[in-house]
């Protein structure tokens, strides 16, 4: 309890003068410190981080951050499917499950032995390398076992939202793919030449670009409709509300990137419409494993498709995942460039992971670059660790703090990790030793570098002393 107090009262702004008040917070910011890394030598680290105001989570993907268990008692609630012989969850397609080839969920869940292979096969609990087997294998392979209901989305918003509240999460920046199996027929037979002007006017005067006012409206129903879900689940708006009604959630247009160029331009086009009449909708974001072959194969057309938009329709806020690569997962020449074009020809205000930064060519220009253009890098310890086996001394966390890069802490995907933003906390704290000024600065990252409306609170003359 003592902790708590002292932690609670650090982060309380007082009606004393600057000067005495300065003085005071020093002391207890101290205290806390203190405080804070007691607790966590001393098997308390749970108690401490949990409380610890976290700001928010503002690289986090929607459908990665539902736990197994979770997907699975959805599907057996909607009488979906299980396929043991991949340990997927599918829709019906015959009368039974068994005249697929199935096993009902909800009779999978029940059965232990079923269930254990389910939540394993949906997430990287257990799992072990393996030869022709990676954890990079594993952690992307599970994206594809999912299948749910639409109308499950105010479910997932729920289930985050109060998990985030329960942890003194202020924030979720969510990024999700609300309309995607739609673009295909309108983009069917639309050939690409590679100059992304000349593309985007034939997408635009074609089936696609007559839809997009009706799509962009599709987004936000669907939208609108989670929420209204999402409140009433969490009970929002009765005298008895769950934790996380005052989470506030925002969403980052999700762009799978492993299609062919029309389809990624169109989910591209798509997500400039749904920021230009979405206010829920805040940036964009590019997706799917950075590594893929379509990935690496058009990563510098993506950037111009990008510029494009940017340059003709107007700025919009775009975070990207760049440099999710290291050594041995790609070729070294493919690590020497991603970082620098999401930065200078795809407008990022934000770069998620930037594992390979060390890799880049004239890297610490790049990395002042960063600095100078308050550039904020988002990282994901244990996704980093599992997918591309960098922690510890090797990840480049250690350059981005000796050159004042911007960073916050972030989960990439929780529920298939297994783990939430206290957890990534703690990692940061006991890997890295990091000061608690410093963990207190990550989490207010968290918002001053988010999408929401309006300046940091941090830049007012009341906050700058306290920075």
């Amino acid at each position: 309890m003592r902790f708590l107090i002292a932690l609670t009262a650090a982060f309380i702004q007082l009606s004393a003068t600057a000067a005495v008040w300065g003085q005071i917070e020093d002391r207890m910011a101290r205290v806390a410190g203190d405080a804070l890394y007691w607790h966590m030598d001393n098997g308390r680290s749970r108690l401490a981080f949990e409380a610890m105001p976290k700001g928010g989570d503002i690289h986090t993907h929607l459908r990665g951050a539902i736990y197994a268990e979770t997907w699975l008692e959805w599907a057996a609630e909607d009488g979906l499917c299980a396929g043991m012989s991949r340990a997927a969850l599918v829709f019906r397609e015959e009368a039974t499950c068994e005249d697929s080839g199935w096993v009902d969920a909800a009779a999978a869940q029940a059965d232990e032995s079923m269930r254990v292979q389910l939540i394993n096969g949906l997430s990287t609990r257990s799992y072990v390398p393996t030869n022709g087997w990676s954890g990079h294998n594993q952690f992307f392979g599970t994206f594809g076992r999912i299948s749910a209901k639409p109308e499950r989305l105010g479910d997932q918003l729920a289930a985050v939202a109060e998990r985030a509240g329960k942890q003194n999460i202020l924030y979720l920046e969510l990024m999700e793919t609300i309309i995607l199996p739609e673009l295909f027929p309108l983009i069917a037979g639309v050939n690409m030449t590679g100059n992304v002007d000349d593309d985007y006017q034939t997408l635009m005067n074609g089936k696609f670009g007559a839809a997009l006012g009706e799509l962009t409206q599709k987004i936000q129903l669907q939208i609108a409709n989670a929420r209204k879900k999402k409140n009433e689940l969490l009970d929002c708006e009765t005298d008895t509300p769950k934790a996380g009604c005052d989470v506030k959630i925002r969403f980052l247009h999700q762009v799978v990137r492993e299609f062919e160029p029309a389809m990624v331009y169109a989910q591209i086009i798509l997500g400039w419409s749904a920021m230009e009449k979405a206010p829920d909708i805040v940036g964009l974001n590019l997706v799917a494993p950075e590594d893929g072959f379509r990935a690496l194969r058009d990563y510098s057309l993506h950037m111009r498709m990008i510029d494009h938009l940017y340059t003709t329709r107007g700025p919009q806020n775009i975070s990207l995942h760049a440099g999710e690569l290291t050594l041995g997962l790609v070729r070294p020449k493919q690590l020497k460039f991603h970082m620098r074009e999401a930065i200078e020809i795809g407008h990022a205000k934000l770069i998620g992971h930037g594992v390979a930064i060390t890799y880049e060519d004239n890297s610490e220009q790049l990395l002042k670059k960063m600095v100078e253009d308050d550039i904020l890098v988002e990282i994901n310890l244990t996704s980093n660790a599992v997918i591309l086996g960098v922690e510890g001394s090797d990840h480049p966390l250690a350059v981005y703090r000796d050159l004042d890069v911007p960073y916050t802490i972030s989960t990439d995907d929780e529920g298939v990790s297994r783990i939430d933003l206290t957890h990534e906390y703690i990692r940061l704290a006991k890997t890295y030793r990091v000061p608690y000024f410093e963990l207190r600065h990550v989490s207010r990252n968290s918002l001053t570098y988010s999408f929401l409306d309006g300046e940091s609170l941090w830049s007012s003359d009341d906050c700058q002393a306290d920075l």
